[in-house]
């Protein structure tokens, strides 16, 4: 079975490749806004939304009323509406919210679905030339497209989107159980523990200074743009220490264990939570799940995501009996029916651990004839 995977280089683009870049991106950015502002304004005179086909023949038509368009590649303009398609896909899905304008400011972005092309330690761009790159690990598989980026901070990477042979089946015995928390990261159906060095609020006192300095410049001048990329480094170093965190846990879970239960966490809805918001924000929990997912596809494993309405922490592992009484300051509680002890993490862990050999309910995935009060359940593992 073949499977994608990204191989992400930092480039440096000189002066003339940068120029040329900064123009692909405007441009593709203005025809996102474009396309967008069209898709908004048919649907609030028609009540009915375009697609992608329209939006490409919409392109079409205004090119030549704009010529200056024909400095960016057409394939770029393109893959910038299917973006759009995408993002509206998503919201409706329930997946993402509602596409919004992009910004210069912000993050910047462009697709080459072909002809660019790898030679020697440069990658060849179309209408953008040979950019100096830094190839840091080999390049596996076949080349399917590339994504040029810039961040705010001013640095440029490649990511070359390669399909590949995924591994065969690997023969691990080990299932894992994982429950994410706030007080501790990560806690597996083994016993093992993981902590969250919690890097946004080890950084909070900096990046309020530095903020406090930005806001006090005057906008347009050359110091709030310094100020600017000061905020915007500072956030790139904490993005970059979360996701250099998660990349570790997670690939030292996919290396123990071929199959692998974690929670389906709304962490859209408990973002709403405005007392838990910015350290949920931090933990990357959605980032975790899907490192998860395709790192154990590409080593032949499984990762499966069990329902979020199961009670994993309030269902006693032993004899399924649930405790509606458990709230959430709570962190160790006894057993009515069987008597037994339960550290609430771990005890969440092993049932999302057992979650596929307990008999199912009809309501949040429950065992049948599940017994909420005090005797214990008939149904036993084993």
């Amino acid at each position: 079975m073949k499977v994608k995977k990204a191989f992400k280089f930092r480039i440096y683009p000189n002066q003339a490749e940068q120029a040329t870049l900064a123009i692909q991106f405007g441009h593709a950015r203005f025809v996102y806004n474009m396309a967008l502002a069209a898709r908004k304004a048919h649907y609030a005179e028609h009540g009915k939304g375009l697609n992608y086909n329209d939006t490409a023949y919409m392109l079409t038509v205004i090119k030549p009323f704009v010529p200056w368009l024909k400095e960016a590649d057409s394939q770029v303009l393109q893959q910038s509406l299917k973006d759009l398609d995408r993002a509206f896909v998503n919201f409706f899905e329930g997946r993402a919210e509602h596409p919004t304008f992009k910004n210069k400011l912000h993050a910047q972005s462009i697709r080459y679905p072909q002809r660019f092309e790898v030679v020697g330690s440069r990658i060849k761009l179309p209408k953008v030339g040979q950019v100096r790159d830094v190839f840091h690990r080999p390049i596996e598989g076949e080349m399917k497209n590339c994504t040029v980026s810039k961040t705010p901070s001013g640095k440029y990477f490649v990511s070359i989107q390669c399909e590949v042979e995924s591994q065969d089946p690997i023969q691990k015995s080990g299932t894992v159980g994982i429950d994410l928390g706030l007080k501790t990261f990560a806690v597996l159906s083994t016993g093992k523990k993981i902590d969250y060095p919690q890097y946004l609020r080890k950084s909070e006192r900096k990046l309020k200074r530095l903020q406090r300095k930005l806001s006090r410049c005057q906008k347009g001048s050359k110091g709030r743009d310094k100020a600017r990329l000061q905020v915007a480094r500072q956030h790139e170093k904490i993005a970059n220490q979360r996701k250099d965190f998660l990349h570790q846990k997670s690939c030292e879970i996919v290396n123990e264990f071929g199959y692998i239960k974690i929670e389906n966490l709304n962490v859209c809805g408990m973002l709403k939570n405005h007392h838990l918001a910015k350290s949920i924000s931090d933990s990357g929990w959605g980032m975790f799940g899907n490192f998860l997912s395709y790192k154990s596809a590409w080593e032949g494993g499984f990762t499966e995501k069990i329902d979020r309405f199961f009670a994993s922490s309030k269902t006693c592992h032993v004899c399924f009996l649930v405790n509606n009484e458990l709230k959430l300051h709570h962190r160790f509680w006894t057993c009515a029916g069987c008597h037994t002890e339960h550290d609430r993490d771990d005890n969440a862990a092993i049932n999302i651990e057992l979650w596929s050999e307990r008999p199912k309910g009809k309501a949040g995935g429950q065992p049948t004839g599940l017994v909420e009060t005090g005797s214990p359940s008939p149904f036993r593992l084993g």
